[in-house]
């Protein structure tokens, strides 16, 4: 059996199997559609769903805000194009379809479930390679200016 151990966020799988967490979600090898340039955003609709002034709920977060959006990806759309998300991380959940996450030359597909960290260290870009539309629910921290 070919065993290999990775560390993500600084988790081993091992940690991670222990814990009993289980993801759907499949890493695939860069094909060239991972390796170009992506597509301009095209298909999406972006729903603000809430946001909440963090300046009085946590110090030293003045200027900061919590937000919730739901993200819809039609079949064939793309949330690009490359981006960060320094100074604004967050979490994706999936409420229905598949995304796929493009980073680091590989694909990852998600959905529906548990999604993908956003942190200083992500670079990627989205789209929906299947034939329904995609639905996530993305939570972040931003500034106030957005």
């Amino acid at each position: 059996m070919n065993v290999k151990i990775i560390t993500v966020l600084g988790i081993s799988a091992a940690a991670v199997l222990a814990s009993g967490w289980t993801s759907t979600a499949e890493p695939r090898v860069a094909d060239a559609r991972t390796s170009l340039a992506p597509p301009a955003t095209k298909g999406v609709t972006i729903e603000l769903l809430s946001t909440i002034n963090l300046g009085p709920e946590i110090e030293g977060m003045e200027g900061r805000q919590l937000r919730t959006r739901r993200v819809t990806i039609e079949p064939g759309g793309v949330f690009g194009p490359i981006h960060d998300h320094k100074g604004r991380p967050g979490t994706v959940y999936i409420l229905e379809g598949t995304i796929t996450d493009h980073r680091d030359g590989v694909a990852t597909d998600y959905g529906p479930g548990p999604g993908w960290p956003e942190d200083k260290d992500t670079i990627h870009w989205l789209e929906n390679r299947g034939t329904t539309r995609a639905v996530e629910i993305s939570v972040d921290i931003v500034s106030d200016s957005g």
